[in-house]
């Protein structure tokens, strides 16, 4: 299968990449059927000498059925070669813990709207198995109750009826 992807070059903590088509059983850095372009993530968006790529091989590749990775699939869609893929997951991982914290309390407003609206749904769906739950509960409630107000009551009795004994004598 053909991968289109990113080869690392450059030196330590200064990556410089090669955009190339290989077999994707080849290794990251090992052998590749053709270099298309290279980009170099160090220099600032804006400036031209970031990325560099011949457009026509690139189209000839897709058409030839290389698939792209998320990254150069990213990379293509930057120059609108293809179009933007979708967003992937970007987990809370990456974010500092105390960051994240703050992130959830400030969110949470913007959160809560959503999930409101999706509960009330799901709640029309699933009220006739919660009425039946909490039926259950209710009568053994119920049969709870009396026994209660038997152990009250019989304490009231006794009070009386020990009060009695008490002005007799």
């Amino acid at each position: 299968m053909l991968k289109m992807r990113l080869s690392m070059g450059g030196t330590k903590k200064r990556p410089v990449y090669k955009i190339v088509v290989a077999d994707s059983r080849f290794p990251r850095d090992g052998r590749f059927i053709e270099k298309l372009g290279f980009f170099n993530p160090l220099i600032p968006r804006e400036k031209k000498e970031r990325m560099g790529l011949d457009v026509e091989r690139v189209k000839y590749w897709l058409g030839q059925g290389a698939q792209p990775t998320t990254r150069v699939a990213r990379l293509l869609g930057e120059n609108e070669i293809m179009p933007m893929p979708a967003k992937g997951n970007n987990p809370q991982k990456a974010i500092p813990k105390k960051d994240r914290k703050k992130t959830e309390e400030g969110g949470e407003a913007k959160a809560d709207a959503p999930k409101t609206e999706a509960p009330k749904e799901e709640a029309k769906t699933e009220a006739p198995k919660e009425e039946a739950k909490t039926e259950a509960p209710k009568e053994e409630a119920k049969t709870e109750a009396p026994k209660e107000e038997a152990k009250t009551e019989a304490p009231k009795e006794e009070a009386k009826t020990e009060a009695p004994k008490e002005e007799a004598k």
